[in-house]
């Protein structure tokens, strides 16, 4: 009995249950329904989320490579920055080392000539060594250059450098007379006899010119024309030939040794008799203080004063071709074939402002500058002496002094007194 009570029991308890069971189905399956949405929902979130990681994870793929391939940029970009910081380090170091191998041998050179006494001196010289060139220096002896005193003039020995003259003239002596009245309108030390170099030839050619020798013979240069005086060069080779007229043009212009030479030379008792001609021309002139030994003038033997100088300018301005011969700026003539042309030594002769009649240079180490000649101031005729002047162009510059001083003062001789030249 009681196991059919329990049945019965449980049957109603069933039954009692079922329709709850019933209405429960639906929640359930709308449940089913919302958890299949929400789990719809979940998976598409989780393959999202899924797909996200992938693609980050391809991103983050990606960026490494990309990353790689920047790094390995960098890489090689620091790579060629170093190349060439290595490059330009080397470079930078060489010259360096340069500079400091030139430093080092600046620096051995100043110690090498700091080094060196006085009379010695480095000489480079280039030395092959086992095949190889090599820059050694030596020490060499200077050369020792005797020490050669500078020549005293005769002027200087006699002291005439130390007389002063009011318009400061640079020559030891000087005579300015007045060609037409013989009036001496300025002197210093005037009566001193003073060797007078190459104003020597205008004597020459004036025993030349009044001897009236043939001007068209034909002179030839020799051996005997070589100056062993002072060793002084000439134009006119051994062996040219020149007519006389020619030989003279040129002495006088450009005081042409071997020319005065060889017109000696060709004279009647050859150069001795030339001489003697020559001195008994300025005997006959009055030139007392004069001595003549050769044609040229080289010696120092040959000598004169101012005054007497005065007297020979006189007597050669008397013939026209003495004038033109000493005057011309130029000439041209023909050794051998061969042209050579002649230029005045008295560049005076060229300047517009001076009317020169006749003139002449000279020079030689006892003598000092020299300048003889005759010129027109203010329509006046003047000559003008000066010896033993200091300087190249000195007596050019007395000449524009004395100039001066005739054309802005009177006529005063400086020493307060008027005289003629003795004849």
């Amino acid at each position: 009995m009681l196991k059919s009570a329990l049945g019965v029991f449980f049957s109603l308890l069933v039954i009692a249950h079922a329709p709850i069971a019933q209405a429960k189905e639906p929640t359930t399956s709308s449940a089913k329904k919302t958890s299949a949405t929400s789990k719809a929902a979940s998976s598409a979130k989780n393959k999202q989320s899924k797909a996200v990681p992938r693609a980050k994870s391809k991103q983050s793929k990606a960026a490494p490579s990309s990353k790689r391939k920047t790094a390995s940029k960098n890489t090689a970009a620091k790579k060629t920055a170093g190349k060439s910081s290595v490059s330009s380090k080397r470079v930078s170091s060489k010259s360096a080392k340069r500079s400091d191998a030139k430093t080092a041998s600046r620096k051995a050179s100043r110690s090498r000539s700091t080094s060196l006494n006085s009379d010695e001196k480095l000489v480079k010289k280039v030395v092959t060594v086992n095949g190889k060139k090599r820059v050694i220096y030596q020490r060499v002896a200077r050369p020792v250059i005797p020490t050669v005193p500078p020549v005293m003039t005769a002027g200087d020995i006699a002291g005439l450098s130390m007389t002063r003259d009011a318009l400061a003239l640079a020559s030891s002596v000087a005579l300015v007379i007045d060609q037409s009245t013989s009036e001496v309108l300025f002197e210093k030390n005037a009566n001193v006899t003073l060797p007078i170099a190459s104003i020597t030839k205008l004597m020459t050619g004036l025993v030349v010119v009044e001897a009236q020798q043939d001007m068209n013979e034909i002179l030839e240069v020799t051996d005997a024309d070589i100056d062993r005086e002072k060793n002084s060069s000439s134009r006119l080779r051994v062996g040219s030939q020149l007519s006389r007229a020619n030989m003279l043009h040129i002495a006088l212009m450009s005081s042409e040794n071997r020319a005065a030479s060889a017109l000696g030379r060709h004279y009647p008792g050859g150069l001795r008799g030339f001489v003697a001609t020559m001195n008994a021309k300025a005997k006959s002139l009055g030139m007392r203080g004069t001595h003549y030994v050769d044609s040229t003038g080289l010696s120092s033997n040959n000598v004169a004063s101012a005054r007497d100088l005065a007297k020979l300018v006189v007597e050669a301005y008397n013939h026209p071709i003495l004038r033109q011969y000493s005057t011309d700026s130029k000439y041209v003539v023909e050794p051998g074939g061969r042209s050579l042309q002649y230029a005045n030594s008295n560049r005076l002769v060229t300047n517009p402002d001076w009317e020169i009649g006749i003139q002449k240079t000279g020079y030689i180490s006892e003598a000092g500058r020299c300048l003889v000649m005759q010129t027109n101031i203010n329509e006046r005729p003047i000559v003008m002496i000066f010896l033993d002047s200091k300087g190249k162009f000195s007596r050019l510059g007395d000449a524009a002094r004395i100039r001066k001083w005739l054309e802005t003062t009177e006529p005063q001789n400086v020493a307060r007194t008027h005289r003629r030249i003795e004849s």
